[in-house]
């Protein structure tokens, strides 16, 4: 029974991790993509800063009612909710016949990310309360520190005004 519990525990963690994770990862790929963008969709230096800003708009908003929608439709339907966002958003970037479907695409991107950044520690945290928690918080710091740094060290370069 230990054994089974240990690695549900694993599995939560892992998961977690993902969800640290995406954010550092889109901003890998779009920064990758951003070239060919700007040449398939005849993207001016607004627009391609708008395509690779708009997944970060989509991010606030998920972000901001991912508490209410954990809490009301349950954690796990939460994140299922934002795996669906995911799919949609993959599709429609790829499918995008124009610049305005490919941003919808990326906010809609974005929204997945804001709620399983939101959800997935939430939901890690609730079944780790007896089971090592700091592994999870170490997990999910060196899964996000790759691709973007942590954010605790930046408030540390804030000059005042």
């Amino acid at each position: 029974m230990r054994d089974a519990n240990t690695a549900y525990v694993v599995l939560v963690c892992l998961v977690a991790a993902l969800g640290g994770l995406l954010f550092g990862y889109d901003t890998a790929v779009i920064a990758g993509a951003i070239g060919f963008l700007q040449s398939h969709f005849q993207l001016d230096p607004i627009m391609k800063g708008w395509a690779a800003s708009s997944a970060l708009l989509g991010c606030v908003l998920g972000v901001s009612f991912a508490g209410i929608l954990s809490d009301r439709a349950g954690r796990k339907k939460t994140l299922l909710f934002s795996a669906c966002l995911f799919l949609v958003s993959a599709v429609g970037t790829a499918l995008a016949g124009s610049f305005a479907h490919f941003v919808l695409a990326r906010i809609l991107g974005g929204v997945g990310i804001g709620i399983a950044s939101m959800a997935s520690p939430i939901v890690a945290a609730e079944v780790m309360t007896t089971y090592r928690p700091s592994a999870l918080i170490a997990g999910r710091e060196l899964a996000r520190s790759p691709c973007t740094p942590p954010v605790e060290p930046l408030t540390l370069w804030v000059i005042p005004v």
